[in-house]
């Protein structure tokens, strides 16, 4: 079954200059908050900007709620990316960074810019998660990752009107979590990224490829060997490199 693809006629004048003025309010708020070292209303932010979420009946909310979480991970993520850093530059960038997926990448409803969609959503929450909350209890860390992993899956599928998009999700979301709680015992960073986000993001973006060729019937045996193997070369890349990054075990 073909996705279905909405076309938004983009606005106009003074009504468009006035849409992209408010999206661009909250990128450059959550600057300022978090250079201020506000960092709580930082997040804050992030989330009262959702508040349209909650402007229906309660029965509603649930639905929203999971069709805006790869947007909440998106932006929260990216906060937590400007708290950790010290330099005002690479902050500048990370919310010119936020800025393009409000602006460009958020809006659209094609199906590859949704598969980018979820996997950007899925790969910045992991990073942060694995950035701020490192040391947390296990359970907590396989619990969010799962969920992150479940979430992004969701999405990606949802692009496809996939009749059993609940049970891969859960599928993604399972596997997600038992490598969280495996590999949460030694956590090796490269450049502040886990070792267990840059898997999960390898192995989920390979996955994802597989599915969107076989989607449209673009998938033989040669495509899916190469894939598959330039996975697991990665992998195992990383596995071999992370022996020079022994210092960092957390």
């Amino acid at each position: 079954m073909r996705p279905i693809l909405v076309k938004i006629k983009p606005t106009s004048g003074f009504s468009n200059f006035l849409h992209l003025l408010l999206v661009l309010i909250v990128p450059i708020l959550a600057l300022v908050l978090v250079s201020l070292n506000f960092y709580q209303l930082a997040f804050s932010i992030i989330v009262l900007s959702k508040w349209r979420m909650f402007a229906v009946r309660p029965r509603f909310w649930a639905a929203n709620i999971r069709a805006n979480a790869i947007d909440l991970m998106v932006g929260l993520s990216v906060v937590a990316f400007m708290t950790h850093s010290d330099s005002s530059p690479i902050r500048i960038l990370w919310a010119v960074i936020y800025a393009v997926w409000l602006l460009y990448i958020k809006p659209s409803s094609k199906v590859l810019t949704v598969t980018s969609q979820a996997f950007i959503g899925q790969l910045f929450a992991l990073m942060a998660l694995y950035l701020v909350w490192a040391s947390g209890p296990i359970y907590g860390l396989t619990l969010l990752t799962g969920l992150f992993c479940f979430l992004a899956a969701r999405h990606f599928l949802e692009a496809f009107e996939e009749p059993y998009a609940r049970l891969l999700s859960y599928m993604w979301g399972y596997f997600g979590g038992a490598l969280a709680w495996l590999l949460s015992h030694w956590l090796l960073y490269f450049k502040n990224i886990s070792d267990l986000a840059i898997f999960l993001s390898v192995i989920g973006y390979g996955i994802a490829l597989i599915y969107y060729l076989d989607h449209f019937d673009k998938l033989n045996k040669t495509n899916k060997r190469l894939i598959i193997s330039s996975v697991l070369v990665i992998v195992v890349a990383i596995v071999a490199l992370s022996g020079w990054w022994g210092d960092q075990v957390v």
